[in-house]
């Protein structure tokens, strides 16, 4: 086997890369990452500088594949780190740049490192790639080395007490074979489904009309209004604008039909939007946007849009992105998420890790309560 570090996805094959994304996972796909790249959302420019790992066998094919960057920052992770940036550098040590696995952007939990499961040599490249990661660290002075948003599997296979566990917490909507959204609500306590219907109510008071759009039905009208809405919905939160007009046209071009735009329009004018992109057995909620004030367009486009489309295709669970305790009362339950951390200071790496453990309890602990308490679902 053969390592190699490639700093753009466009010395990649294309159907080498895809056909290790067995899971055919959005995020992980080689249209998703090089339109990033492509686009430069994702460049040095932006703190994000490809490393992607690259494992070739002897005949020159990829066999194992992970996607990687160069971090100068930690913003667009959602695994939050400023603070152990902020001690190691108070304490004289210099955090940045470190080596992060992860999708630009993209809160959501997906595979890291990829591999043919029929490989016979399978685990033989997962150890491989797990140590290129150290000894990218250890030959170019890295502090760190991050996999962020993997799978609990992913989580119990990388068995090396060098990487330090850490437990987050995001919510997620799981469909229990409904047959409609009347269905799911009936599921519901009485007054969360009032509150519902009223909810749903104020979207039709205000004129509006709702257009689940995907593959052909994409036109540049839409993007052109929902890259419009993401500015504002940046602008609002004081936040940075990543992603680059011409990503939105690049994945449309390249994936449109794993994208769903549920846009909208009033007066036939197209006033809000949100993008979720289309798994195998997951919806995933990412941007959203709006130039009117109407109270619950949010919910209505990013929550009970998403469910109705879940059920009406037998998609089993959507993830809506980070954070959002408001979600648990629109039927999501609260999930324990993972990551995986290297730290080459032995010292930072205690600390890191007594803090980990110290975290784990709490986030264990609320996910306890939030899931027996605080669920709007009906015990009749």
């Amino acid at each position: 086997m053969k390592c190699e570090l490639v700093s753009s996805l466009a010395n990649v094959n294309r159907n080498e890369w895809d056909s290790l994304n067995t899971s055919n996972h959005p995020f992980t796909s080689y249209d998703f990452l090089n339109s990033l790249e492509i686009s430069e959302s994702v460049s040095a420019k932006t703190g994000w500088s490809p490393q992607h790992i690259i494992i070739k066998n002897n005949k020159g094919s990829i066999i194992g594949a992970s996607p990687n960057y160069l971090k100068m920052h930690s913003y667009g992770e959602y695994i939050f780190d400023h603070a152990w940036a902020n001690a190691f550098e108070n304490a004289g040590g210099q955090y940045y740049p470190k080596l992060l696995s992860a999708i630009p952007f993209t809160p959501a939990t997906g595979p890291r490192i990829l591999i043919d499961p029929k490989n016979p040599d399978n685990h033989k490249i997962f150890e491989l790639i797990i140590n290129m990661f150290e000894v990218i660290v250890q030959n170019n002075n890295l502090s760190s080395a991050h996999i962020n948003f993997i799978t609990d599997n992913f989580s119990k296979k990388l068995n090396n007490e060098k990487w330090i566990k850490r437990k987050g917490l995001q919510f997620h909507w799981h469909n229990k074979d409904y047959t409609s959204f009347d269905d799911f609500l009936s599921k519901l306590k009485s007054s969360k489904r009032k509150a519902i219907r009223k909810e749903r109510r104020t979207i039709l008071n205000n004129n509006l009309i709702i257009q689940k759009v995907t593959g052909n039905e994409l036109n540049s009208e839409m993007w052109d209004s929902f890259y419009n809405f993401y500015l504002n919905t940046i602008d609002k939160k004081w936040g940075g604008a990543y992603l680059t007009k011409s990503f939105f046209y690049l994945i449309n071009k390249t994936m449109k039909n794993k994208i769903l735009l549920i846009i909208a329009r009033q007066d036939n004018k197209i006033v809000a939007g949100a993008l979720n992109f289309i798994g195998g057995d997951t919806l995933y909620g990412r941007n959203w946007g709006s130039i009117v004030n109407i109270p619950f367009l949010h919910f209505e486009l990013c929550y009970y849009q998403a469910i109705e489309y879940a059920i009406d295709n037998n998609i089993k669970i959507v993830e809506a992105g980070a954070q959002g305790h408001h979600k648990i009362q629109r039927g999501y339950v609260a999930e324990t998420i993972y990551s995986s951390h290297l730290i080459q200071n032995e010292s930072f790496a205690k600390a890191v890790r007594n803090f980990v453990q110290i975290e784990s309890k709490q986030i264990d602990r609320q996910i306890e309560l939030i899931n027996q308490q605080g669920l709007p679902y009906s015990n009749i």
